[in-house]
């Protein structure tokens, strides 16, 4: 799995009186992008935490071209695009059909249960390596 794929559709609550869907939602539907990658190596968030292993948001962007409409059906493109010691980073595309409409990027930092800072390498060696290898497939695909 290089990258994840997952489809979303938008729902009425997502979106304002024009049935335009609300710039903040594409931060939630990251969030979703991003469980379903880890989802796909075989784990859950759920059992990082339960490896007292936590990745909060340190940056996130987002950048619209085309608005996402009301009962709109969505691809979501997550990728794992860097990775250090102490951090990762995913990007996202976001299409209707073919149309790319939006595309983002968030940071995460490795942290355990008190915030403080963790070298996942030292705390879990298998997550690490696969971690490393998504990117260099990533890497690698772009080539």
């Amino acid at each position: 799995m290089k990258s994840g794929e997952t489809f979303l559709r938008v729902r009425y609550k997502d979106t304002d009186q024009m049935g335009v869907a609300y710039y903040g939602n594409y931060f939630v539907w990251f969030e979703v992008g991003r469980t379903e990658f880890f989802r796909g190596l075989g784990m859950s968030y759920k059992e990082l935490e339960q490896n007292n292993l936590y990745l909060p948001v340190i940056r996130a962007s987002c950048q619209y071209k085309t608005p996402a409409h009301y009962d709109d059906l969505l691809k979501l493109v997550t990728r794992l695009s860097a990775l250090s010691d102490v951090r990762l980073t995913f990007t996202y595309d976001i299409y209707r059909e073919e149309k790319l409409l939006a595309f983002g990027e968030t940071e995460h930092a490795f942290i355990n249960q008190k915030g403080r800072p963790v070298v996942l390498r030292r705390q879990n060696p298998f997550l690490w390596r696969l971690l490393k290898d998504k990117v260099h497939e990533s890497l690698e695909s772009e080539r």
